[in-house]
């Protein structure tokens, strides 16, 4: 098991020295993130959303590196631990989309069947795993949640960031951003 990162310098060398690997994608866990973060910039989202677009996947590169690199990884946890991973640092802006991008993609394929046959052959075996179709309970709760539209952003950009040998801007990029908005989560609040 690769060590938690609880710091901004630990979490972008987490993403440095494990970001090679592939996950069942025709991308690096890298290239991915990044992708993610340029689209989530390109739409103009927020600084918080652009972070979380960049780190929403963090909970797979805590699984082993002993892992093929063609490997389709298949828990349903990712979501979830990489929202707990980065809840300390960021606060519920950035952790919420996280811990919910899996679920927005069972909600579209719930309500979209044809959804399921635009993801890629990975996402298509995660999906089965992370649980399938919402029940109608499921599926009405989580459209009632206030992090509904920014999982859905995050879930959008999420399936397009898949692009081998996409030119975006390189992790640095974010550090400056990342770093300030860790700053701004642990900065006491004026009285």
């Amino acid at each position: 098991m690769i060590n938690t990162p609880t710091t901004i310098d630990e979490l972008f060398a987490l993403y440095e020295h494990h970001g090679h690997r592939k996950y069942g994608e025709d991308v690096t866990g890298r290239e991915h993130a990044l992708q993610c973060a340029a689209l989530a910039f390109g739409d103009g989202a927020t600084r918080e959303l652009i972070v979380a677009a960049l780190f929403h996947d963090v909970g797979w590169f805590l699984i082993d590196d002993e892992s093929p690199d063609d490997v389709v990884l298949v828990s349903d946890d990712h979501a979830a631990l990489g929202a707990r991973i980065l809840s300390p640092l960021f606060g519920p802006d950035v952790a919420q989309p996280i811990a919910l991008h899996v679920l927005a993609k069972r909600w579209r394929c719930t309500i979209d069947p044809d959804y399921y046959d635009e993801l890629s052959a990975a996402s298509q075996v995660t999906f089965v795993a992370q649980g399938g179709p919402l029940t109608t309970d499921e599926r009405e709760r989580f459209e009632a949640l206030p992090g509904f539209v920014t999982a859905m952003a995050l879930r959008s950009w999420d399936d397009r960031a898949k692009v081998p040998h996409l030119e975006v801007p390189d992790l640095e990029h974010y550090r400056a951003m990342a770093t300030e908005l860790a700053h701004a989560w642990h900065r006491p609040a004026s009285v």
